[in-house]
């Protein structure tokens, strides 16, 4: 682990915290985690570092890098990072569960009002709205990862064929952040002044932390790094992500829909570089096109919802479940099997959080200023780039027009909207949201609050 500051008779060691202040301050953090990752790793970077100095800002910031390097949400992440660093694996699971337990229950209430109700008048013209106001954040969200990823041409040529190789070929989302990073490996041999990594930045000496204190009176011996513990690690989370899929295939076949979704989300979880925009092209592509467990327009408010509710963006997964399952209940009611398709989602997408850091952990000074290492992450960061391009014209083109068809060229398939079926408020709606957040920095919650009411309005209202 990185070496504290000096300690000092002029500057106290703060003492330790105890486990029932920290679930007290994750149960904070969970419950005011929206606005997505930058949201939320602005939220911790307040509550852990300004007011409460559990750790400096190199600290931080090296396991921010850390988790960043992993599949799945990286706010999550470092929250179980800094809750294993203060109270082991309890601080970990804790830090870990709270931050995704209030939108967990949030979306599950959401899904059942959304599979019981969105028929109705006033549910659906809620969604109308929320659709376009979905759209504009998602080009805001290809916007603002461009501008910090971009910064230069190679990593701009990386971004575009990324896009088109998902665009016009279909090729899924894992073989893209596979070559992506083959491409990083490589570069950073011929052309390494393209992957040049920023320094990070250390607080200066003499700021104490929680962390320095736990360091000087050796209270950090589960950060060093044991083959043993390693092995107990990687055997009981594999064996906990493993045995629900046991279970269910025992239950209800090996095709049930449950099994489908818990296997298909566990490879899913395996490949979430780039955060929730970027793997939703993945899971939009499979979800809808390959199982059908929901429409094109269906996938769009179910990241509306995930986008007004605490938690990590990627909870989304959690309503694919709950619809894919409740349309295929078997021999269960369709609001029981929806439940347990959202668990099970939900289960198989988390699980490999835990893991990442509990094993990885210790062994996260090894990747401090190893420059193979962040060249092959600037590329897939650069190819996440054109993947969520390629999420908003596909949103785009599902929200603005009634009707889109397939054309397939050989080995190109295009998405061609029939020009006639443009609908015009939508259009309106969505461009209104794109100034709100583009012109004038407005957040994601009352953009989406708006274009629910104005989108409600002219659904019920106007003839």
């Amino acid at each position: 682990m990185p070496a504290g500051p000096t300690t000092t008779a002029a500057v106290p060691l703060p003492g330790a915290v105890s486990f029932r202040e920290a679930v007290r301050v994750w149960t904070r953090i969970g419950l005011l985690s929206f606005g997505g990752p930058a949201g939320q790793v602005a939220l911790m970077h307040r509550e852990l570092i300004e007011k409460r100095h559990w750790v400096d800002e190199a600290q931080f910031l090296h396991a921010l890098n850390y988790c960043m390097l992993l599949p799945g949400p990286e706010a999550q992440q470092l929250a179980i990072y800094i809750g294993w660093l203060m109270h082991r694996t309890r601080g970990g699971l804790a830090a870990g569960i709270l931050f995704v337990l209030p939108g967990f229950f949030a979306i599950l209430a959401l899904s059942l009002l959304y599979a019981g109700f969105s028929d109705r008048p006033p549910v659906a013209a809620l969604f109308f709205g929320l659709k376009a106001a979905v759209l504009a954040i998602v080009v805001e969200a290809v916007i603002r990862i461009g501008r910090k990823t971009l910064r230069n041409r190679l990593l701009l040529a990386i971004a575009a064929l990324a896009f088109a190789a998902i665009f016009l070929f279909g090729v899924p989302f894992p073989l893209i952040v596979l070559g992506a990073g083959l491409a990083g490996l490589i570069g950073s041999r011929l052309m390494p002044h393209a992957f040049a990594a920023p320094a990070l930045r250390s607080d200066e000496a003499g700021n104490r932390t929680v962390f320095d204190g736990m360091q000087a009176r050796g209270e950090l011996g589960h950060a060093r790094p044991s083959l043993a513990r390693a092995l107990r690690v990687l055997l009981t989370c594999v064996t906990l992500w493993a045995a629900p899929l046991i279970a269910l295939a025992a239950l209800f076949g090996r095709r049930s829909v449950f099994v489908e979704e818990g296997v298909f989300f566990s490879k899913a979880a395996m490949v979430t570089f780039g955060g929730a925009y970027a793997v939703l092209a993945y899971i939009a592509q499979s979800a809808v096109e390959t199982y059908g467990w929901l429409q094109p327009g269906e996938m769009v408010d179910g990241l509306g919802l995930a986008e007004t509710t605490p938690g990590p963006l990627i909870m989304v997964v959690q309503f694919v479940g709950f619809l894919g399952a409740s349309r295929a209940p078997g021999d269960l009611s369709p609001m029981l099997a929806g439940v347990l398709g959202s668990l099970i989602t939900v289960w198989v997408t988390f699980v490999p959080c835990f893991l990442w850091i509990f094993l990885g952990a210790p062994y996260v000074e090894a990747l401090r200023g190893s420059r193979v290492l962040h060249a092959a992450l600037s590329a897939i960061t650069a190819a996440v780039v054109g993947v969520v391009l390629n999420l908003s014209v596909w949103f785009g083109l599902h929200v603005l027009f009634r009707e889109v068809t397939e054309v397939r060229l050989g080995l190109v398939h295009l998405l061609v909207p029939r020009w006639p079926t443009v609908d015009l408020a939508a259009a309106a709606l969505a461009g209104a949201a794109m100034v709100a957040m583009l012109r004038f920095k407005l957040s994601p919650p009352p953009v989406l609050a708006a274009s629910a009411l104005l989108g409600a309005l002219y659904t019920l209202l106007l003839p």
